[in-house]
């Protein structure tokens, strides 16, 4: 049973990453967990307001909240009437991150599915602060979808690695889940200056291959002239469907998420994207 959590501001963007959720995992028997947190909203009343009536403002918020629920809830059902999935809406007077990161860790989540953009739209960035916040901080895998971004089967995914860290067997078994589900190719992506790899480096390699067994496997090995630049022409010469990158210490993916702004770095990815948090979960 997988069970993932997808956040929600009620926007069409978010509704979009809700739908791409339904169709990844149509083959799954899965439980969603449709959250939103309302205290950002009860938060910016402006004026005086007395305890009594905060209170009641708040449940008016949640009220709110809980009859937008009532119709997304209705809606992906309406689209994808599928017996394998279940449904829960859950309005939380909390922040965001911390309201998912204490729903991911009650119900031992999967997976995260958030939009790269929320209800504020800002095209500017690349990822939406909530979502960038998600990732940098929720110990739980995390997968963005860009916005207007139409499902398409995952036929094709690009995982790039140094193989320098061992990755988790709960992750691994989701990307390879996955893959299996639409007999997709994984192109695995070294891009080094060091054309051998040590050995370590391919003991980890073969841990990897052995997590992905049953599934074609491609291997790749670039120059280091540059990762993002790497990253990036694959995806256009491969057509590949979904990116995969690992946040863990002294990271490619950690350098983006640290550095002043993640937009600095030029990885606008048009398709989805799959953060590996890297840590043990059981």
């Amino acid at each position: 049973m997988r069970k993932i959590i997808v956040p929600t501001d009620f926007s069409e963007n978010a509704f979009q990453a809700l739908k791409y959720s339904a169709e990844l995992f149509k083959y799954e028997r899965s439980e969603f967990y449709v959250l939103h947190a309302y205290a950002d909203e009860v938060y910016s009343f402006e004026g005086v307001i007395t305890s009594n009536l905060l209170e009641e403002y708040k449940q008016n918020i949640k009220e709110k909240s809980d009859r937008e629920l009532a119709v997304i809830l209705k809606q992906i059902k309406d689209l994808y009437a599928n017996p394998k999935h279940t449904f829960h809406a859950i309005s939380a007077f909390g922040l965001l991150i911390d309201e998912v990161n204490d729903l991911a860790e009650k119900e031992n989540a999967d997976l995260i599915i958030t939009s790269t953009r929320g209800v504020t739209n800002d095209r500017q960035l690349t990822f939406g602060s909530n979502t960038l916040q998600i990732i940098k901080y929720v110990q739980c895998p995390v997968l963005s979808i860009p916005e207007d971004y139409e499902f398409s089967d995952p036929k094709r995914i690009l995982f790039p690695t140094n193989y320098l860290l061992p990755y988790q067997r709960r992750e691994l078994k989701l990307v390879g889940g996955i893959a299996r589900s639409f007999c997709s190719e994984i192109h695995m992506l070294y891009a080094s200056k060091f054309s051998e790899i040590t050995l370590r480096q391919e003991d980890n390699k073969q841990a990897i291959l052995e997590h992905l067994y049953d599934v074609n496997v491609q291997q790749h090995q670039e120059e280091e002239l540059e990762k993002t630049e790497a990253i990036k022409k694959m995806i256009d010469d491969l057509n590949i469907d979904l990116l995969v990158l690992v946040n863990s210490r002294h990271s490619y993916l950690e350098n983006i998420l640290y550095s002043s702004t993640i937009d600095k770095i030029g990885l606008h990815p048009k398709i989805p994207f799959l953060v590996l948090q890297n840590f043990n979960r059981y």
